[in-house]
């Protein structure tokens, strides 16, 4: 038996079948948390933003286009709740530590590796992460949707509710800030 479309399940949702809606959750919840995180830069805050995304998703269920994809208009919900969010808070960190919780950070046990070789790769990531937080916030989450999520360019116009154009202009402008950015760091390490 296939299992049911999202449109499907949003229909049986808004029929009163909750366990429709936590289907929805399976589905979409690690996918959201992990995108929030490339772009919030901390796993605390794409969780939080992650469930209120959920949360305001349920409450206005019956507001979604059904010639949209469900996972972009989550993602915008989601997105927008990290702005405010992040109003608030003005904290734009994230530690080595989250990372290797969040499993972005390999860590090498093999017998052949050497302290040396971790370092370098955890600066790596350090370098990395620290560019892509120097670009400007409309250019690096098309650039994180694109790259870390996968997205399609249009999944992308939808879920940041900006034309396709803009969507490519913006990445390819993000990537040559980062190669740039990158070029200067790796340059002086």
């Amino acid at each position: 038996m296939a299992e049911p479309s999202d449109h499907e399940l949003i229909r049986q949702t808004l029929e009163g079948t909750t366990s429709a809606f936590d289907e929805l959750v399976r589905r979409y919840q690690q996918r959201l948390v992990r995108s929030l995180e490339h772009t919030l830069g901390s796993r605390d805050d794409a969780m939080e933003a992650a469930q209120q995304a959920f949360v305001s998703a349920w409450k206005n269920l019956s507001g979604f286009r059904q010639d949209a994809a469900f996972y972009s208009w989550l993602y915008r919900i989601a997105i927008n709740a990290a702005r405010t969010a992040r109003r608030r808070k003005r904290v734009e960190t994230s530690s080595l530590d989250r990372l290797r919780e969040a499993g972005q950070v390999a860590e090498d046990l093999s017998p052949d590796a050497s302290p040396d070789h971790s370092l370098t790769s955890e600066e790596c990531v350090r370098v990395i992460r620290s560019a892509l937080a120097e670009i400007a916030e409309e250019f690096r989450q098309p650039l994180i949707l694109r790259e870390m999520d996968g997205l399609s360019y249009d999944e992308i116009a939808e879920a940041l509710g900006i034309p396709t154009g803009t969507v490519r202009s913006r990445i390819f402008r993000a990537r040559q800030e980062l190669t740039e950015k990158l070029r200067r760091l790796f340059a002086d390490v």
